[in-house]
């Protein structure tokens, strides 16, 4: 029987855990954060199949067991964001690049699993024209529209329905517009967007200022990840404000991702320093003299930041500390 809280207890791999009264096992799955195609499910000593797992309820007093596969020895350090889950932490642009052929070989350098995609009219006059899906299976790496160059609501939630009846995309990246000049976002039409969307089922990654209150106001509205910006769009100066990209990964319960401003390798791994879940750029590479170069330096900064990030930098001190004690020395 459900508590007098609506909850119930149950115990997942050892641990003791109140869920909300009424999931399925699918549901619990996704509420930790894991897929529920890539697990296997014990219950109460009895294996559930995979494909009942949406029908099968949690329980009160329910003692589970949850499984997957890893590569032997080695602690995958994967991240989920609307319960879809990736290896790679740098999210990479389709944009300014020489042509869709270098963009291609650019994304296999970088090692991303995802690209943002612009929606574009269909080019009517051209039906030869190439196509960026020529180039970049979207059956290997996962597309997430993006609404550049919307400056209000209305547009950008016009330009994302487009998207989903296209390809069916539900994974989205929200980023309205205030100006021109500074491509800073308008975040009362960035709120408004998001509940909106939300409430239509899409699940939006959102472009949003560096402002810790700001960002848990666009996760209560329904933002699956956060995407403060650490520069201008396209301005390449590094992250400007530690302190707030700090407060919003301590304060965030999703996924937070740098958009905007990266323009070299060390930038990238200051997010990554910083906790952030990753990092999404593409100027930094399609404009570099050699963007395939560019793009391994920064899959190799990404993973450099969070591996520093896992283990915890030393403390910082105003004074000296020999390394090696004075005592006894002759």
């Amino acid at each position: 029987m459900p508590h007098s809280d609506g909850t119930v207890s149950i115990t997942v791999n050892g641990e003791h855990k109140r869920v909300t009264a009424g999931l399925s096992l699918a549901g619990l799955a996704t509420e930790l954060g894991l897929v529920p195609e890539k697990i296997a499910v014990e219950r109460n000593m009895e294996v559930v199949p995979r494909s009942t797992l949406a029908d099968v309820m949690v329980e009160d007093g329910d003692d589970l067991e949850i499984v997957h596969f890893v590569g032997g020895g080695d602690h995958a350090d994967s991240w989920t964001v609307a319960g879809q889950t990736f290896n790679s932490r740098l999210i990479v642009g389709t944009g300014k690049y020489k042509d869709f052929a270098q963009n291609a070989a650019a994304v296999a350098a970088s090692g991303a699993e995802i690209v943002t995609v612009a929606v574009r009219r269909v080019n009517v006059s051209d039906r030869n024209a190439p196509m960026l899906t020529d180039f970049i299976d979207p059956r290997k790496v996962t597309y997430l529209p993006n609404t550049a160059g919307c400056f209000d609501a209305e547009s950008a939630i016009r330009t994302l329905r487009l998207a989903r009846e296209a390809g069916g995309w539900e994974l989205v990246k929200l980023e309205v517009l205030g100006e021109a000049k500074t491509l800073y976002p308008d975040m009362v039409e960035t709120l408004r967007a998001t509940e909106m969307l939300a409430n239509e089922g899409f699940k939006p990654m959102v472009y949003c200022v560096d402002d810790p209150i700001a960002t848990k106001r666009l996760e209560n509205a329904g933002a699956v990840a956060i995407m403060p910006l650490g520069a201008p769009i396209g301005s390449g100066l590094g992250i400007q404000n530690r302190v707030t990209i700090r407060l919003i990964v301590e304060g965030a319960g999703v996924p937070v991702l740098v958009d905007a401003g990266v323009g070299t390798a060390s930038d990238a791994a200051v997010a990554m320093e910083l906790g952030c879940d990753g990092v999404l750029m593409n100027t930094a590479i399609a404009e570099a003299k050699d963007p395939l170069m560019m793009a391994a330096a920064m899959k190799a900064a990404v993973e450099s930041g969070r591996l520093a990030y896992r283990a915890g930098r030393m403390g910082q001190r105003r004074y000296a500390d020999p390394s090696s004690p004075l005592a006894g020395l002759i």
